[in-house]
């Protein structure tokens, strides 16, 4: 439920932030088609939030070929708070028992 909430959350940033926005925007390229977590390295730095990046596609399956665009993504403090509203963590080391630790 967590990860459907904050994927939702992710695609209305997506489809609603204007360019003058607080945002990231990120060209996609022709080697990322087919990996998501290599635009989640590039973008912020790690590959955990390819989460984020399918959401910011619109993409409804992970093995889905990316077609070649413009992302609009969440900066680092936006894509904290969206996490934090979901409840969903999406970096392993801060997960215990399934369940995000920073709600402890």
């Amino acid at each position: 439920m967590a990860a459907k909430d904050f994927y939702k959350s992710v695609r209305i940033f997506a489809e609603v932030t204007k360019p003058w926005e607080p945002h990231l925007s990120y060209e996609t390229k022709p080697d990322e088609r087919f990996d998501l977590s290599l635009v989640s390295q590039r973008v912020y730095g790690r590959r955990d939030e390819f989460l984020t990046v399918m959401a910011a596609a619109g993409m409804d399956m992970f093995d889905q070929p990316m077609l070649q665009k413009r992302l609009t993504l969440p900066n680092e403090s936006q894509l904290y708070a969206m996490k934090r509203s979901a409840g969903f963590e999406s970096i392993a080391d801060y997960r215990e028992n399934f369940a995000p630790t920073w709600g402890v």
